[in-house]
Parts: C-alpha cells; sequence; structure tokens
C-alpha cells in the first residue's frame, strides 16, 4: 500500500520511524529484532535509508566502489513479506548513478514495494566512478525519473514497456538547511517536486515544534496541498548535543539542551520526555503520521509509544 493512502485513511495520529542497513559484514537480526519490538504498534510503514558507495584505491592504485551499508532493498523485501508492514526505500542523488537508480526502481517494483523517499543525501555527486554514466544533480531531478518511469519512459527508448507503480516521498527542512537560501526558495523548490510527481513530504528532524507548524503554515499559504509528515529525533546521548546541530543544521533549544547538559547521565530520559511532549503537541493538531529517527536504538522509542498508548 503507497504511504499516500495510508495518510488519507488514517482516523487517529500513526507512528513510522527508519532502519540504517547495518555495516557490511553485519547481519540482519539486528533490524529483524528492531521491527519484531515494534510491531505492536503497528507502524503503517518503515522508511529503510540509502547509502552511497565510497570511493578508494586498492593495492594497484585502481579505484573501487563500494558500500559500507548495502541491503535497502532487500531489507525492505524482507521487512513487506515477513511483516506484512510497508516500506519506503530512500533513493539518493549523491553516489548513485542515474542507471543505478533505474536498476532500483526495477527491483523494488519486481517485490511490490511502491514507497520510495528521493533524496540528495550526503556528499558531492561527482566523487564517484561515473564510467560515463549520468547522475541526478539533485533532488528534483530525482523526482522527474521517477516519474518518467511510472510513466513507462525508461533511460533508453524500450518498446512496449511497463510502468512501474510508486508513490513518490520527498524530504523538507522546517529549519536552516545547508542548502537553503531562504525558506521561499525552500518552498518554491517544493512546489517544482510536487509538479513533477512527489506525493508527500517528511521533515528533517527538529525539536522546537513551533519551527514545524510555521513552516507548515508557509507551505499552505503558497499553495502547498500534500501532506507534511512531521519527524523526531530523540535526544538520547551526549555527543549529539554538537552533533546533531552540526550535521543537520539544526538548533536544540536552550530548554532542552542547559537541561541535558546540567545532567548528563539522564540525557536518554530527558530527550524522551522532551520527545513525548513534542509528540502529543503533534498528536493534538491532528498531523496524521510522526517520524522517528531512531538510529537504529528502539529502546526510547518504544518508552515514548508505551506512555502514548497507555
Amino acid at each position: 500500500m503507497k504511504v499516500i493512502d495510508h495518510i488519507n485513511n488514517i482516523d487517529n495520529t500513526q507512528f513510522s520511524y527508519e532502519i540504517i542497513p547495518p555495516l557490511r559484514g553485519k547481519g540482519i537480526n539486528i533490524v529483524l529484532d528492531m521491527v519484531e519490538s515494534l510491531q505492536k504498534f503497528n507502524p503503517p510503514f518503515i522508511d529503510v535509508t540509502s547509502h552511497a558507495s565510497t570511493v578508494s584505491l586498492n593495492k594497484d592504485g585502481k579505484k573501487i566502489k563500494k558500500k559500507k551499508r548495502p541491503g535497502t532493498i532487500s531489507i525492505c523485501g524482507i521487512i513487506q513479506n515477513r511483516f506484512n508492514i510497508d516500506t519506503v526505500a530512500h533513493l539518493a542523488c549523491n553516489g548513485f548513478t542515474k542507471e543505478e537508480t533505474e536498476d532500483a526502481l526495477i527491483e523494488l517494483s519486481f517485490l511490490g514495494i511502491e514507497n520510495v523517499l528521493a533524496i540528495s543525501g550526503d556528499g558531492n555527486p561527482k566523487e564517484i566512478l561515473n564510467d560515463g554514466k549520468t547522475v541526478n544533480a539533485n533532488s528534483l531531478e530525482l523526482v522527474k525519473q521517477i516519474n518518467n518511469l511510472k510513466k513507462g519512459r525508461y533511460l533508453t527508448n524500450i518498446a512496449n514497456s511497463s510502468s512501474i507503480n510508486m508513490c513518490t516521498g520527498v524530504g523538507v527542512y522546517p529549519e536552516n538547511h545547508s542548502h537553503s537560501i531562504d525558506f521561499d526558495k525552500e518552498i518554491d523548490i517544493l512546489k517544482k517536486k510536487i509538479d513533477a510527481g512527489a506525493d508527500y513530504a517528511v521533515t528533517q528532524m527538529f525539536f522546537d515544534n513551533k519551527k514545524y507548524f510555521d513552516f507548515v503554515k508557509m507551505c499552505r499559504n503558497k499553495g502547498v496541498t500534500i501532506p507534511i509528515i512531521p519527524g523526531i529525533k530523540i535526544l538520547d546521548k551526549p555527543k549529539q548535543l554538537e552533533n546533531l546541530e552540526k550535521i543537520f543544521n539544526i538548533l536544540i533549544p536552550n530548554e532542552l539542551k542547559n537541561e541535558a547538559q546540567e545532567n548528563i547521565n539522564h540525557i536518554e530520559e530527558i530527550g524522551t520526555k522532551w520527545a513525548i511532549k513534542q509528540s502529543e503537541e503533534l498528536i493534538n493538531e491532528g498531523v496524521p503520521v510522526i517520524h522517528y529517527y531512531l538510529m537504529n536504538d528502539t529502546s526510547c522509542m518504544i518508552n515514548i509509544l508505551n506512555y502514548i498508548h497507555k
């Protein structure tokens, strides 16, 4: 089932979360255990992140391309077929060619997976082994490629080609974002993605709900009508006090930051209480889905959902 259909049929606020594929050489059990531990809360869908290959030199000085975290497509298939939970495969521009993207979309379609999240990804799209192949310069181009395949238009002309059945999500940034000049420009880009085929949006993590509400209001005032799913990160480790702000260009509210710094040994409890407060406010405002960024740690989320559903 498509994410947009889930959203349109939801009566009460549901939750979703994302899984990071294990590092190369690690087993799948950590992923399966996560899904099983959260299954009782009936998530309508689960996201699986995608990570670009890195380029390095082997002992002969030849460039080689390798993924540190392979398995996005197979994990989507395993979750969807073993747990009967719909999955959303992340597709990135950076580190992937258009040919690789087309192959991924074909494989997802064969597996019956109907949802993708089109994102820019980390790094520089030129820092890969192209071998004469093409890349999507940005997520708007990626959305256009997905939409072309939905119409049966492949990178090369194929007679009597089949189309794919896919729901496309995109990322949005309710706070200052490293690639965005201003919110007006950010929203204009979002509108172009919608025109290109985007069905819904999910936000980057935020800790201040007002930023989300203000951003949604700006979008609605500019004619954006697609669902905008809020994304929440549970502050649960001391290093996140600095890393999250630097990596994701967000601000942790002083109230949360000061309390966490003064009681660093209890940061998980403090972060969980803050996320509960955020979640309750979002639920009261009637958002259809809250998306949690877990970083493959379910313990805090289980506490939050147990509290909300008690």
